[in-house]
């Protein structure tokens, strides 16, 4: 059983995903939570070898079935040496993406299939799903502005990022699961605003 919180904040290239995650994590650590900051793939030690194969802009023959795999052996590592402890210790754990973004970039846009995917995702960390999903909405046109084209995931072709960006609508509108979209085209400082009520109103439900 995990007593803690478990936030998810989603996105394409350039939403600003890790800007956010930060300043959640800032905010929630003022109201005295404990709080684990996190990414995807990453995360721990073994993760986070993973991460350097997976965005290595060099290797240009990856399959799209190991790319699937090997996020989803980093996803495994991470939910049961970082996110499954800090819960049952009840942290709240911050992850900058999770298994909705396999979903939106290997289910959706390297047509691999939405539900394989998560079923993967499912299998690899014994069902451990978000609690609260934040979905930060930009338009791949606008989110290429904020990239720097460095990692292989970012230099993918503007349809790949179009595709992705229209996944993660899909997914956050037929999610079961507590979630928000938040435009991410706004000021920062509005968009941090929009993050802090959701959250408020996740803290209170609880």
């Amino acid at each position: 059983m995990t007593t803690g919180l478990f936030i998810a904040i989603e996105g394409g290239e350039g939403a600003g995903k890790s800007t956010h995650s930060k300043r959640l994590a800032e905010y929630l650590q003022s109201l005295g939570h404990e709080v684990v900051l996190t990414r995807e793939p990453g995360g721990t030690p073994t993760a986070e070898k993973i991460r350097k194969i997976l965005l290595d802009p060099e290797i240009t023959d990856m399959p799209d079935h190991t790319e699937a795999l090997l996020f989803a052996a980093s996803r495994a590592d991470h939910a049961a040496n970082l996110i499954r402890p800090a819960l049952e210790r009840g942290a709240t754990v911050i992850c900058d993406r999770y298994f909705d973004s396999s979903v939106a970039y290997q289910g959706f846009s390297r047509g691999l299939g939405a539900e394989k995917v998560r079923d993967l995702s499912l299998w690899a960390t014994g069902n451990l799903i978000p609690d609260f999903t934040i979905y930060l909405d930009v338009p791949a046109e606008a989110g290429e502005q904020r990239m720097d084209g460095t990692d292989r995931m970012e230099i993918q072709s503007r349809d790949f990022h179009e595709a992705v960006h229209q996944a993660f609508r899909d997914i956050a509108a037929g999610s079961p699961y507590p979630n928000v979209v938040i435009d991410a085209t706004a000021p920062k400082d509005d968009v941090a605003a929009a993050i802090r009520i959701a959250i408020d109103g996740v803290l209170e439900s609880r």
